[in-house]
């Protein structure tokens, strides 16, 4: 493989031993049940990669990236090792399976790939559906992570990049969130955007069904918010759609940048961090 991204019906390029984890999650107003949804229709053998049960909760704060070792007891624990190839998936689209990715890559795992459109492109373009209740994987032991901060930003690396005219900031969420002229679906946050960041509502970067646009198209929707060159620090409400921002630079063969974990939930809620509301 020479990218991140599986098409529908390439995915046998990858060889065998793929394990396949559904990381479906639901966005801020969406509803469902993601569990249920996985064993109701699944790519076969696969496992349910919970981004939230995986996540470190002590912060307070929703799908904060776990430590290193809680990571690599999530992946044991699902019978992954360090050098397995696997490739993560939503129901439809790739939210979930971008944000699963980027922590993938965050603690060091190389073999990692995403199926663009997720099982719903694959069951279009014929891939068998597994029904029923999951079979049950053994856990394994041994899992290694290296973890790599630099894919990472916090709120005080946002902070000085403020500042920093060789640091871009994007934001994937919608343009009404971003303009303040919609209210955050968060009590207690407030609305706008930090100062000096750019909107790319992460959807901009998609076509139908939730596959991403092709590599001419992602760049070109980076540079008209605004890239020349610069060090990218994504971000969005609350971590998730960020890594679809980040997904798109990779694909559009630029670097990765660093992604802000806290995202607007943390920033919105701390009274003592600048914002802008136009």
């Amino acid at each position: 493989m020479t990218g991140p991204l599986i098409r529908p019906d390439d995915d046998a390029r990858i060889g065998d031993g793929t394990i396949y984890l559904d990381a479906s999650i639901l966005l801020p107003g969406q509803s469902g049940d993601p569990d249920a949804d996985f064993r109701e229709a699944r790519l076969p053998n696969a496992r349910r990669f919970d981004i939230d049960r995986l996540s470190d909760r002590e912060t307070g704060l929703p799908h904060m990236a776990p430590t290193a070792g809680g990571f690599a007891k999530s992946m044991m624990l699902l019978g992954i090792r360090h050098d397995d190839p696997i490739v993560f998936y939503d129901r439809q689209g790739s939210v979930g399976a971008s944000r699963a990715w980027w922590l993938a890559r965050l603690f060091g795992h190389e073999k990692v790939f995403v199926l663009d459109g997720g099982l719903a492109a694959y069951a279009a373009a014929g891939g068998v559906v597994e029904q029923g209740v999951p079979v049950a994987h053994m856990p394994v032991d041994g899992y290694r992570t290296r973890s790599r901060y630099d894919l990472l930003a916090g709120a005080g690396d946002v902070l000085i990049a403020l500042g920093d005219a060789g640091t871009l900031i994007v934001d994937a969420r919608s343009s009404a969130r971003f303009a303040a002229q919609a209210l955050e679906p968060r009590p207690g946050v407030r609305a706008g955007h930090m100062p000096g960041a750019v909107n790319i509502p992460y959807g901009e970067l998609l076509a139908e069904g939730g596959r991403y646009k092709e590599a001419t198209a992602l760049r070109g929707r980076f540079e008209k918010a605004g890239w020349q060159g610069q060090r990218v620090i994504t971000t969005c409400g609350s971590g998730l759609t960020a890594a679809t921002l980040t997904m798109g630079l990779v694909l559009a063969g630029l670097p990765p940048g660093r992604l802000y974990d806290g995202s607007w939930v943390e920033w919105g809620s701390d009274p003592a961090l600048p914002i802008e509301e136009n």
